[in-house]
This record gives structure tokens, sequence and C-alpha cells, in this order.
């Protein structure tokens, strides 16, 4: 390279001063290296006493191994030809010439040749002989794909892999060993897959190949294999037009390949190549021919075994209706279970809320019971609607009470708590985007001030009011007292009193004797201690009630031995105090017990209780007097227990008895979803009609629509309705209409049956339509294919959800993908869809185009009227000769052998009959349709013989029959036309026969059946005599005087004609309805003519024929050799006598064996041949 470079540019030039530099860099590193090794080599020299030893064993192996393929490689390059002594490796030592074969580069895309392989062998770049075994597969199998069936290069590479088969058969297995494949050793080709791999498949190339096999080993009712045809391409030189019609093709022996190479990542990129090589069956062949029907069958059992090994992935979509309730569910009861650090729920303090706010009478009572029902309900598809109530019980709460009590501070508490539990859930809108996110603690926090603000003057106020109050109230208790205020000069207070052996102190806890002897003892604070003149003893404190002394509802729920502070103090006469108690902070409770008192008689104290207003608070900071009890820590801290007041019993019966009533409600809300309130939306237009007033948002027959829903559209003589999208929505003169496009689905559009489409996938056409909102069934959605994969709309069913990836353009009947669906801007006031988005995409799996299973009805109930049809005329043919038969001559069951294994040959393309029910204007189009090719050619290949005299009768028709594929519609019709009177192309015949068949009478060849020129040994091969069975049922095989009005061999179907009657048709089945009977002959007759009656294509099977004709001969087949053949002189083995087509014989009768029995019919069978030469005189035979 640098050489060249150096020669090329000038020696002052810019590469070539660059190109100096890099040798001298590379000089450099090269002298690194060697000065590197020889270090190497005398460090080996060291470690080669220990490691002798070890690698000695795998040295040898590793030899055995290379010597092997040596072996294998050398049997494959000495390999000759018998007789001639040609090498037959000649052609595959080195890979053809780019330059002179270009397009073996494009069909082979992994070459290989011999010279590769013996590098690689020298190399040791095998891991294993598996691995250059492949690639010696892989080199014949180039060659056959690339070169033409029968040709050298293909027979060569035929008798190469046997010779290799067989040398590796006669060297026996090689040891297996651990240390023979080295890790570090690499295969040459792309694979990378090492024997030892290979043979133990991961789960993933498992299914691949059961998937492959499937495809490969089905076979129909009779047991034909229906992937032979796509096993291998046609070659260019069979089909050139075939590689122009076919962008990607594609066979089965490649997709084995990228199978075998690790190519395929999942099962899904495998039937896409699958899909594809049907796909083009179906674009290059007929709709009604064999192998178009053989595609779509194999591709029903492609989709049929992938849906078995993976399933219905699709069935794994997330039911986002049952996700939304869920989230709702848990975002209701973690705000109702919220508690504080004592474990006290801030929504019991809530549940006092009254239903309805006075100030807004009309509005439905709503209260957290309430929205629990339509939770568990399931009523809420909107989180924003429940936002909404929740928000509204909550807001209810702050406006009904003042800024300080505990009401307020726990709904504020709870509406941020509801916030943050809301965007945890949805991720801020990642999970759930919703309107509901827009409001956010910083809107809460502005709206709690701005409350404040309003209500703080006015609580102020009313504080000072009720100050003023006390005080008042105070002055008149002691103004009313008048002695007690005197002998308040004489009290005496002190900080402890004695009574009844027992001392008390301020801040000591006591209870007092109660006013009635069925209530419980009161709980007093001691906060002042005092004697009066009397020498009577008083104590003054504070009230602590017990949560039945105070009124709540009996929903809320108390710590155990709860009690509150209350707001009344009174004095009580020491000698009423029964004993002592304790009342500790909520704070302390938990972890400390006071010293000397039992359990019974501590309680705990959380909150105040207002007896005025009704109403609790939580204390925050804990003012009472200190007490002189002794406090420790617990062992073990009690749990935060709370308990259902003690009147929730009753209240639970009450509930019992309203629920009977309310039963049939409940179902109702069950059912019923709770709808958000919404309204209409007008909008201006200022290109609309005159008379008609647009929305944005309208509502009509109580269902909600907005510009861009997709709703479901009334359709006449279609399986499933339309469904189109609204862009425009007016009123106009009281009716309602939409204008929007139309969605089709892919049963309404033109495809192949082999495409393939996604579930529930529709297809956005050019048709746009203004439609009444009479005609709408109701609502659904459209998504793109990106908005299907991972989201879905809360408020619309899983069922009426589409995807849309393309459009379809029905003036060409194209299917176009585009970058997504139009989106709509609209105003504020139109509420938007909730949008669920999956955590993780989903797959969409396609499924068969709706057509599959139609078409492939029809084709196998065409090809059944086909068989049905040749049964009738065998029945008919047995009970003719049931009148004449003799035991020694046995009948024809089917004129063609197809198991025959004597070079099988598959053609690209067959057309059968015409379907039953179709019309006979068709079925004629058909049929004289290659008869107009006949005649066409018989005047284009003198032309072209003409402009090409060199060329071979072969190459003449080839070009034949481009020219005839490219002719025009119209010329077309006009041979078609043409031939219906065209006379017989025969010279006439003495006799009283109007002509034979042309050639388009012979009878064509079926799949796996031999060509002419390739009869078994010992059939007859008589050119221009059609092949065995074609002969009519009614011939004579004797030569004799014709009877009266008849020809002396009867009416041959499809053959002879008696005299005056119009030339038999060109084709089988061509034949006038009106038919004379059939006369019955006098000797044993053969079976009706031969089933599957079909028009010879110009393809593969017939330029084989036409080309194999020569010069020196006038047929193809060495009918001498044929005629020579005596049963005596041949022997066949067990495996040649069961390839027999035995089936042509319902029995043997009165031969020995079946062998003899058709020995016997090809004897009558040439009898018959000659006596037809001999009555018509043909010499030209």
């Amino acid at each position: 390279m640098f050489e060249n470079a150096k020669r090329y540019n000038v020696p002052n030039s810019a590469i070539y001063k660059r190109v100096l530099k890099m040798q001298q860099v590379m000089q450099a590193k090269k002298k690194e290296l060697a000065r590197r090794d020889d270090i190497e080599d005398g460090d080996s020299m060291i470690s080669s006493a220990t490691s002798d030893t070890g690698s000695s064993k795998r040295k040898s192996k590793k030899n055995i191994r290379k010597q092997r393929m040596k072996i294998l490689y050398n049997a494959v390059l000495e390999a000759r030809e018998p007789g001639t002594g040609r090498r037959l490796c000649d052609l595959f030592m080195v890979k053809p010439s780019k330059k002179d074969y270009p397009d073996y580069y494009k069909i082979i895309l992994e070459p290989m040749d011999l010279k590769m392989i013996e590098h690689n062998i020298r190399n040791d770049k095998y891991a294993a002989e598996e691995a250059m075994i492949e690639d010696m597969k892989l080199m014949f199998r180039n060659a056959r794909h690339y070169n033409e069936e029968g040709s050298q290069v293909y027979n060569d590479a035929h008798m190469l892999e046997k010779i290799l088969k067989e040398k590796r058969k006669e060297l026996g297995p090689l040891a297996e060993d651990d240390d023979v494949a080295s890790p570090k050793l690499k295969l040459s080709r792309k694979s990378g897959i090492s024997p030892k791999k290979s043979k133990y498949m991961t789960p993933m190339q498992q299914k691949l190949n059961e998937v492959y096999e499937a495809v490969k080993n089905y076979t129909d009712k009779r047991g034909r294999r229906l992937s032979a045809i796509f096993l291998r391409l046609p070659s260019r030189s069979e089909l050139p037009d075939y590689y122009v019609t076919i962008k990607k093709p594609v066979d089965m022996e490649k997709i084995r390949s990228h199978m075998m190479a690790n190519k395929y990542q999942d099962i899904d990129s495998m039937v896409e190549d699958f899909v594809m090589m049907f796909n083009n069956a179906c674009t290059y062949n007929e709709p009604e021919s064999l192998i178009y029907k053989d595609a779509l069958v194999l591709h029903k059992v492609l989709l049929e075994t992938r849906r078995e090994i993976e399933g219905d992935e699709d069935s794994h979509v997330p039911n986002v209706t049952l996700l939304i309730q869920e989230l709702i569910h848990n975002l209701f009861v973690s705000v109702m279970s919220h508690q504080d650090d004592e474990g006290r729920c801030y929504s019991d303090s809530l549940a006092e809320i009254p239903a309805v706010d006075p100030n807004f009478p009309n509005k439905p009572p709503l209260t957290f019971d309430i929205i629990r029902k339509n939770v568990e309900n399931n009523r809420y598809r909107r989180l924003d609607l429940f936002q909404e109530n929740m928000f509204e019980v909550l807001e209810r709460a702050r406006r009904m009470n003042r800024t300080d009590s505990e009401i307020y501070e726990d709904a504020v508490e709870l509406q941020q708590f509801f916030i943050k539990i809301r965007d945890e859930l949805c991720k801020n809108g990642e999970i759930l985007l919703s309107p509901a996110l827009s409001y956010t603690t910083k809107h809460l926090h502005n709206d709690v001030e701005k409350e404040k603000k309003e209500k703080l003057p006015k609580e102020i106020e009313e504080d000072k009011l009720k100050r003023e109050e006390e005080k008042r109230e105070a002055e008149k208790s002691e103004d009313s007292s008048g002695s007690a205020g005197l002998s308040n000069l004489h009290r005496t207070y002190s900080q402890d009193c004695s009574f009844k052996n027992s001392m008390y102190h301020v801040g000591d806890y006591v209870y007092v004797e109660p006013a009635e002897a069925s209530l419980q003892p009161h709980i007093v604070c001691i906060e002042r201690l005092w004697e009066d003149s009397a020498g009577e003893k008083w104590l003054y404190g504070c009230w602590f009630y017990r949560p039945n002394e105070t009124f709540h509802l009996a929903t809320r729920k108390f710590l155990e031995k709860e009690v509150f502070k209350s707001d009344y103090y009174s004095k009580v006469p020491v000698s009423k105090i029964l004993g002592k108690c304790v009342v500790m902070f909520v704070k302390e409770y938990f972890k400390l017990c006071p010293e000397n008192f039992r359990d019974e008689d501590v309680y705990v104290c959380e909150s105040r209780y207002s007896a005025k207003t009704k109403s609790f608070k939580k204390i925050k900071l804990w003012t009472m007097p200190v007490s002189s009890v002794r406090f420790v820590p617990r062992d073990v801290p009690l749990p935060v227990v709370r308990v259902a007041s003690v009147f929730a019993n009753t209240d639970k019966v009450d509930e019992e008895k309203h629920s009977e009533t309310l039963e049939d409600s409940k179902v109702g809300e069950s059912i019923l979803h709770l709808e958000k309130d919404k309204e209409d939306v007008p909008v201006e237009m200022s290109n609309g009609e005159p008379g008609c007033h647009y929305f944005e948002q309208l509502c009509y027959n109580d269902m909600w629509l907005k510009v861009g829903d997709c709703v479901f559209i009334k359709s006449h003589g279609l399986v499933r309705p339309r469904v189109g999208r609204i862009e425009k929505m007016w009123v106009r003169d009281g009716a309602a209409y939409f204008f929007g496009p139309i969605f089709i689905h892919p049963e309404e559009t033109e495809h192949e049956p082999t495409k393939m489409f996604y579930k529930k996938e529709v297809f956005l056409s050019n048709l746009e339509e203004t439609c009444p909102m009479t005609c709408i069934l109701g609502k659904c959605v459209v998504l793109s294919f990106k908005d299907f994969l991972s989201c879905r709309p809360t408020e619309i069913s899983e069922n009426d959800v589409f995807l849309c990836e393309s459009r379809y353009n029905e003036s060409d009947k194209q299917m176009k993908k585009f970058k997504g669906l139009k989106r709509f801007s609209l105003s504020a006031k139109v509420v938007d869809d909730e949008i669920y988005y999956f955590r993780k995409p989903i797959v969409p799996q396609k499924e068969p185009s709706p057509l599959l299973e139609k078409k492939i009805q029809q084709l196998e109930a065409k090809f059944a009227e086909l068989e049905g049809g040749d049964e009738d005329m065998e029945d008919m043919g047995e009970e003719e000769g049931d009148m004449t038969e003799t035991p020694s001559m046995p009948q024809l069951q089917a004129p063609l052998a197809s198991d025959l294994d004597i070079m099988p040959y598959t053609p690209p393309q067959s057309t059968p009959k015409s379907v039953k029910g179709s019309t006979k204007k068709e079925g004629s189009k058909r049929k004289i349709n290659m008869s107009g090719y006949i005649l066409f050619s018989s005047e284009m290949r003198a032309v072209i013989k003409a402009q090409h005299p060199d060329y071979s009768f072969g190459e003449l028709s080839r070009l034949v029959g481009t020219e005839w594929r490219n002719l025009e519609a119209n010329k077309k019709a006009e041979y078609e036309g043409m031939i219906s009177g065209y006379p017989p192309v025969l010279p006439p015949l003495q006799g009283p026969v109007d002509g034979i068949v042309s050639m388009g009478s012979m009878q064509p060849l079926h799949p796996g059946v031999p060509p002419p020129h390739q009869l078994p040994p010992g059939m007859p091969g008589i050119p221009g005599i059609p092949p065995p069975g074609v002969i009519g049922q009614n011939v004579s095989p004797m030569v004799g005087t014709p009877a009266p009005g008849a020809s002396p061999f009867g009416q041959q179907i499809g053959i002879l004609g008696p005299p005056g009657q119009q030339a038999p048709p060109p084709y089988p089945g061509q034949s006038p309805a009106s038919q004379p009977v059939l006369q019955q002959p006098s000797t044993p007759m053969f079976v009706s003519p031969p089933p599957k009656t079909q028009r010879l294509l110009h393809s593969e099977a017939y330029l084989k024929y036409i080309e194999g004709l020569s010069a020196e001969s006038n047929s193809i087949s060495k009918w001498d050799q044929t005629l020579a053949a005596r049963r005596r002189d041949v022997h066949l083995s067990k495996e040649q006598e069961s390839r027999l087509p035995s089936h042509w014989l319902k029995s043997k009768g009165a031969h020995t064996t079946m062998a003899d029995a058709l020995w016997r019919l090809r004897d009558l069978m040439l009898r018959d041949t000659l006596n037809i030469r001999q009555a018509y005189n043909l010499e030209n035979v």
C-alpha cells in the first residue's frame, strides 16, 4: 500500500511525506516487537520443562484433529470423475470473480472456497472437525443454490459432498475431550458457534428450530410436503424475470443459514423472513396456482406454531381500568390512614364534619364515608374527579372551623399529604397524566394563607369578646358568693395536705367522688390547695373527661386509657377524694411509667376538649403543673393501639337497619360510574357556514364528545363498524353533525393474503365525511404505534382501542406509514383525557390477514372440486368397464406417478382449473389464455429467429415467453379471440379424424412428477403421443373396421373426435357440454383421463423440455432402449419395487406381482400406440 502511494504521488506531496513517516513508525514498531519476542523466547525455554508434560497431551490431540481435517480435505481435493479422470474440485478452489459474476455475491451471502478452508486448517482456525465440515457443506450449498440443477457444477457439488461423507464415515468418530476445543480458537465464519455448543441449543435456538421444522415437515392429507418448492430459490438462468419482480428474494436454505449463524434474536425476526418468502411466492405466482395455495397454508402453519410456542402475548396488556381503580384505592387508604407521631389518625377529627355546607345547601351531600363507598364500588374512573371530591370535604372542614382548631389543622395536613402521595403514585405524570396533577402544594399553601388572612381578624375579635364574657361571668360569680368572698380572706394556701393517711400535692391527679353513684369517678388535676377558716380543706383544678363523657361521632377512635383535658375548672372538698391516679402526656406515656401505680390508674392525654363547641384539639405543649410522681422507663414501649368509641356498637345496629333500605342503591352505585362535570364549549370558526354553531366539547345523547375523539360509525354491509375521528362538530337547526376522516379495517383493503397486521390495526383512509351524530354507536380511540405500545386513555375499554401507523391510498391500493396522528390543541374549558403509561412497553403481535383463511378455503374447495370431478369420471369409467371387464386386464387407478423418485421436480407455479361456481366466461378466458400464447408463439418465434439466428430453441422460447408477459392486455385478448376458431396446427390425417390435440393439450406436470424426457425405465416415451393416461377410455386396443357412424376407436375424450364434429378444444376440460354419449368398448379399457387437468404454462418444465430437443434426434427420451427393455432382463430391488407407481392399478389381477402387472400394462400401451400409428399411417411419429 505504501509503495503504491509512493509510486503514484509526487515526492513533494503531502501524501508522499505521510507515507514515509508511517513507514518509519512501522519499522520501529517491528523492531520493538522482535525484541519482545526474543525475551519471551528466553522465558519460554525456562518454563518449557514444566509445561511440556501438561501440553503434550493437548498437542497430540490437536495434531490428530488437524490430521483428520487434512485427510478429509485431500479426499475432496483428489476426487476425480469416473471415466474421464477430471478433477471435481477445480471449480471449487477459488470463489467466482466479481467482475465475471457480479450477481453471485448478491445471491450468495456467505461465499466459501477450498483455498479458504485450507488456510483455516493450516492456521488452526477450526476449533473442531465439525466446523470444517460445516464450511464444506456451505460451499456445496452455495454451488447448488447459484447453479442450475443438472449442470456440471451442481452435479460436482453433489458428488463431492457424498465423497466427503463417505470418507468421514470411513475415518470413524473422533474421541471427545474437553481440552480439544480451546476457547481462544475462533471459527473463520461469522457464526461463531463451536460444534460443542451446537449440540446443546439454547432455549431460543430450540424455539427457532421448532418453528423451522414445523414449516419444513408439514404435509397435506396426501402426504405431499408443501415446503419442497420453497427450499431453494430458482436460478437466474431459469427465471430471470423473478429477480426483476421480487426485490428481496429469500428461501428456506437462507433462513436456515441465518438460524445456524445466530442472526435471529427472537422468533419474530425469523417469522418476518418466512412471511417475506411466502409473500414473494404470492406476488410472483398466479392466485389460483398450487404454489400460491401452498404458500398460504404454510403461512398459516407458521403462525399457529408461533402461537403455540410463545402464546398470546397481547393478553398481557395491562388492564388500565383496574390499575386506575387500584391507584385511587391506594391513595384513599393512605390518606385515611395517615397518622401523627402518636398514632392518631388525622381523619378521625374530620368524621364530625357535616355532609352539607350550610352556605351551599343545594350541593349534594358528600363525606368521607360516601367517598369510601364509591371507591369500594369502583365508581371512579378519573383521578381528577376523586381529587375534587376529597378536596371538597377537606375545604368544607377548613371553611367551617377556626384556623387554630384541630379540624382545620388536620384538614390542611391531609390535603398536603394527599398531594404528596398522589404525586408518588403517578410519578409526577410518568405513570398517570391527569389534570389533577396541576394542583400542587404551592397552590394549597396560597389558598390556606389567603383563607387565614380572611378568617384571623374575625377570630381575634371573637376571642376578645369571649375573654370579656368570661371575665364578667367570673366577677358575677364572685359577687354572688358573698360569704364565700369573706371566707377567702381567711384561706390558707399550701402545696400539699393530708387526708386519710394520704398526702396530696399540687400537680397530683385524683379521683373525685361523682355526683351520681352510677358514674365513674371524675379525674381532676390539683392546681391549688387551701384550708378555710372553718378548717375544711379544698382543692381547685382542671377536670379531665373520658371519651364517653364527650360528644363525638361513633366513627371516632381513641387511644386505650385516653382522657381529654377539658375547659372546666372547679373547686372540690378534699373529703371527696377517692384516691390517686396519673394522667401522662401522649409523648411520654408509651415510653415511661409512674412508680407505685397500677396500670388501670394511669391515663394518657393527647387532646383538649371544648364543651361549648363540642370539638377536640390536639395539645402541642403540655402545660400542666409538675407532679411529685416519679417516672421510670418502661422495659418494653407500649404499642399504639386505638379502639372504637363506646357508641360504635349502638350505631352499628342502626347502620345495619339502614343498609337494608340502601341495598338497591348500592347495586346501582356499583354499576354506574361517576362522571366529571363538563360543559358545552362553543368555538368561533372563521370559515364556518352560516347558521352553524361550532363546539369544541358537546354533549349528545348523554355522551360527551370533544374535537379529536374517535367514534364508531354505523356501516352497512361491513362486519365491523367503521371508525371516524371528529375534527369539527356543529349544531344546525337542532341537529348535530361532525366532520372528519374515516379509518378502515384490514378486510376493507386490497392486499396479499400473506400480509400480516397488528391486532386491532386500522388504516387512515383518504375518505373524509360529514356525518350526523345519530350514526354514532359509541366512543373509541385510535393511537399511533408509539402510543399504542406505551399508554392508554383511562375511560376507554381495551376492546375499543385501535392502532394506526399507516395510511391506505385507495387509488394505488398502497399502504404507507406516517410519522403520527394529528393532535389537537383545545381550550382550557375542555376536559382532557387522563392517560395511563405502562411501566414496560407492550409487544403487540401481528396476526394473519382476514383474507388468509378465506382464500385457503376457496382454493381447497377448488382443488377438492377438481379431485371430485376426476373421481366421478373414474367411477363412470369403472361402471362402463364392468360390462366387459376380464380378470386378466387390470385397470389403471391414476395415469401419472407422483411417487417416482427419479429426479423429482416441482414447477414454480401451476394453475389448475377454475373454482367451482365461477362463470363460464371466466373459466373459458383462463383456458383460452394459454392457447392464445401458443398462437402468439408461432408468430413471434419466426420473428425472433430471424433477429437471432444463432440462438438455441430454448433461448428463443425464453424470449417468446418474455414478450408474451410484456404484451398489452388488449393484444392478448386479440390472440385469445383468434384462437377460438383457429384450425388445428397439425396437417390433415388420413381417416375420419379432424385433428389431434396440440401441445396445449398435453398432460401438465405435477409437483414431483418427472417431465416427459425423464420417464421411468420401462415406460414408453414416444414424442407426439401423450404420456400414459392421456389416451381416452374408449380407445380400442385392436385395429378393426369402424362401426357404422363411428370411428374405429370410438371417441377419445380430448384427443379424437368423430367426422363432422367441431375440432376438439385445445385444452383438457374445454370441450363443449353437449358431447355425444360415449360408446361402450368391446374390450377392457383404461380408466378416465388423468385427474387435476391443468394447463401447461410457459414455465421451467416447458423450457427444460424444449431445451432438451436437438437436431440429431426428434425425441428426448431414449425410446429405443425403452422398447428393447424386457421383464426378464430387469431385476428390481425391494426399494425400487416400493417406488413403482402401483397406484396406477387397482390390483395385480392374474399376475404374480404388481411389477408383472405394470410390465403387462406397458406392453398393452405400446401395442395400442403401434396400432394408432398403423391405422392413421403416421410416418413421422
